[in-house]
C-alpha cells in the first residue's frame, strides 16, 4: 500500500494523473488503477471525477496527511540505526559517459559516507542497461532516457539534461551547422542507440541527407574520427573529450538546439531499500556540483 499512498501524493502534487504519472514513471492508467486499489483498500472515493480530470474530494484532503504520516513512518522502519553501517553491495549499470563524467564524484562520496558499502559498475548502452534494471540484474542505472515510456514498475528521475553540439575537424572553414551538415561527411551516432535516434530525428527535422562516412556508439571514438578529418558529427557535450581539450571545433546549433535527458531508473519496490537510498543521495549531490 506503500506504492499506493506514494502515488496519491503525486497526484496532489503535480494536479493530475498523467502529470503525476510523468513524474513517478507510470503511465496515467497505472496511477488511475493504483488510485482505485487505494480506495477499494479505504472504503471510500478519494477523488471527484469528472470526464478526464479528477480533484481531490474531502476524504482525499483528510487522507493527505495521513498518508505523508504513514509513509514517513515506513522510511523510518526501512532505515539503519544511528551509527549503524551500510553494509551490502550494490551493482550500477552506467553509459560510458556517465562512468568518466558523474561517476567518479558519486563513488568518492559513497566512500565518505558508507565505507562498507561495495559498488560493482556495469557499462552499457541505454537499451540494455534499461532491461538488465527491469529483469533484477542490475539495481539501478544511469543511462539517455528512451524514446518511450517506461515499465510502470519502474522509477526514472533525471539528473542532467545535455545539449547536442556539432563537432568539425578544427580547419572547417564553413560558419553555419546546417551547411556543413549537408556538405561534410558525416560520422553518425549509432542508431540504435538512444541518442543515435535523437540525432536521426535532428536531421529528419532539419531536412538534412547526410553522407555517412562511419556509424559508431562511443562518444570519445567518434572524437578521435573528426580530429583526423573523417568527418563531423553531432554529440551531446558530455565525456572525456571535453575534458582533454580536444582541437575539434565545437559549434552550438543555436535556436535547433535539441538535448538528451540522462536519467537514473530503479525498480519502484526498490526505491525505499537504505543501500540504495544512500546511492540515488550521491548521484544527487553530484549532479548539483
Amino acid at each position: 500500500m506503500i506504492r499506493e499512498l506514494t502515488t496519491l501524493l503525486a497526484v496532489a502534487r503535480y494536479g493530475t494523473f498523467a502529470a503525476a504519472g510523468q513524474q513517478i514513471g507510470l503511465t496515467q492508467s497505472a496511477v488511475s488503477a493504483q488510485i482505485r486499489t487505494l480506495e477499494q483498500a479505504v472504503g471510500q472515493t478519494l477523488f471527484d471525477r469528472t470526464g478526464r480530470s479528477a480533484s481531490l474530494n474531502a476524504a482525499g484532503l483528510r487522507a493527505l496527511p495521513l498518508a505523508n504520516e504513514i509513509i514517513a513512518t515506513y522510511q523510518q522502519l526501512c532505515r539503519p540505526e544511528q551509527g549503524e553501517l551500510l553494509r551490502g553491495t550494490v551493482t550500477l549499470g552506467a553509459i560510458t559517459s556517465v562512468l568518466s563524467g558523474l561517476m567518479p564524484a558519486v563513488l568518492l562520496a559513497l566512500r565518505q559516507q558508507a565505507p562498507q558499502l561495495e559498488m560493482k559498475l556495469s557499462p552499457g548502452m541505454s537499451l540494455n542497461l534499461l532491461t538488465a534494471v527491469e529483469a533484477g540484474a542490475l539495481d539501478l542505472a544511469v543511462l539517455v532516457k528512451p524514446p518511450f515510456p517506461l515499465n510502470k514498475d519502474l522509477f526514472a528521475q533525471t539528473l542532467q539534461r545535455q545539449a547536442f553540439v556539432l563537432i568539425c575537424p578544427p580547419d572547417t572553414a564553413d560558419a553555419h551547422p546546417l551547411n556543413i551538415l549537408r556538405n561534410q561527411p558525416f560520422i553518425r551516432y549509432n542508431r540504435s542507440s538512444f541518442d543515435g535516434r535523437l540525432v536521426q530525428q535532428y536531421l529528419r527535422q532539419q531536412q538534412i541527407n547526410v553522407e555517412v562516412a562511419l556509424e559508431l556508439d562511443e562518444l570519445d571514438a567518434i572524437v578521435k574520427m573528426v580530429e583526423v578529418g573523417l568527418g563531423v558529427s553531432l554529440i551531446p557535450s558530455a565525456g572525456l573529450w571535453l575534458e582533454r581539450n580536444s582541437p575539434v571545433r565545437i559549434m552550438p546549433l543555436g535556436d535547433a538546439t535539441f538535448y538528451r535527458e540522462v536519467i537514473m531508473v530503479i525498480r519502484q519496490s526498490q526505491r525505499q531499500l537504505p543501500l540504495l537510498q544512500q546511492v540515488q543521495r550521491c548521484l544527487q549531490m553530484a549532479k548539483a556540483s
